[in-house]
C-alpha cells in the first residue's frame, strides 16, 4: 500500500494533466455532437424527402462504423486528401461526429414523447413551423431527452480514451507513457481507473438528477 501511495504522489501530476486534456476533449466533442445532432434531427423531420434520406444515411453509416476507425480515417486518411487536422482537433471531430448520431436519436425520442395535444395547441394559436419548433417542440423534446443525453455524456467521457490511439495526450495516453517508462503497470492503471471514476461520478449524479426531474415533469 505504501508503495502505491508513493507511486501516486509521483504519477498524479502527469495523470492529472492528462485528465485535464480528457475533460477538454470531452467538453468540445460534446458541444459538437449536440450541434450536429440538432442538424440531423432537423433534416430528419424536413418535408423535403432527400433531406430526410441524407440524415438517415448519415446516422446509419456513422453508427455502423467503430469510433476508432472513424478517428483513424480523420487523422490518417484525410491528410492524403488535403485536410490535415492536429490530433486534438481530429479527436474532437471524430468523437463529436460519432456521438452526434446517438444524441440525435436521444433528441428524436424526446420529441416523440411530447404530448401531441401541445403541438396541436401551438398550431391552433397560429404558430409557424419555426416558432413552433423554437417555443414548443425543441424545449419539450430536450427535456424528455435529458436523461438519455446525460448517459451519452458519461459514455463520451469514457470513450475519449480511444483518442489516445491518435497520440492525443489525454489521461489514457499519459498513463501508457508512464507505464512504459516506469514499468509500474499496476499503479499507473489503478490510478487511471480511479481518475476516470472520479470524473464520471459527478456526471452520473447529474444524470440521476435529470432522470428524477424528467419523471416529475
Amino acid at each position: 500500500m505504501s508503495e502505491f501511495l508513493n507511486d501516486a504522489v509521483q504519477f498524479l501530476p502527469v495523470l492529472l494533466a492528462g485528465l485535464a486534456v480528457t475533460l477538454q476533449l470531452t467538453a468540445c466533442a460534446l458541444a459538437l455532437s449536440l450541434a450536429l445532432a440538432l442538424v440531423w434531427v432537423a433534416l430528419g423531420r424536413a418535408r423535403f424527402a432527400p433531406w430526410r434520406w441524407i440524415a438517415g444515411t448519415i446516422i446509419t453509416v456513422v453508427r455502423g462504423i467503430p469510433i476508432i476507425v472513424q478517428l483513424f480515417f480523420i487523422y490518417f486518411v484525410l491528410p492524403d486528401w488535403g485536410l490535415d487536422l492536429p490530433p486534438f482537433a481530429a479527436g474532437v471531430v471524430g468523437l463529436g461526429l460519432a456521438y452526434s448520431v446517438y444524441q440525435a436519436e436521444n433528441i428524436r425520442g424526446g420529441i416523440a414523447a411530447i404530448d401531441r395535444g401541445l403541438i396541436e395547441a401551438g398550431e391552433a394559436l397560429g404558430m409557424g413551423r419555426i416558432v413552433l419548433w423554437r417555443r414548443v417542440i425543441l424545449p419539450l423534446g430536450l427535456r424528455h431527452a435529458l436523461p438519455a443525453m446525460g448517459n451519452s455524456m458519461v459514455m463520451l467521457l469514457k470513450d475519449s480514451s480511444i483518442a489516445s490511439t491518435i497520440t492525443i495526450a489525454e489521461l489514457t495516453r499519459a498513463g501508457q507513457l508512464l507505464a512504459i517508462s516506469t514499468f509500474k503497470n499496476g499503479s499507473v492503471y489503478a490510478l487511471i481507473a480511479l481518475l476516470y471514476l472520479a470524473a464520471s461520478l459527478p456526471l452520473a449524479a447529474l444524470v440521476r438528477g435529470l432522470e428524477r426531474r424528467g419523471r416529475m415533469a
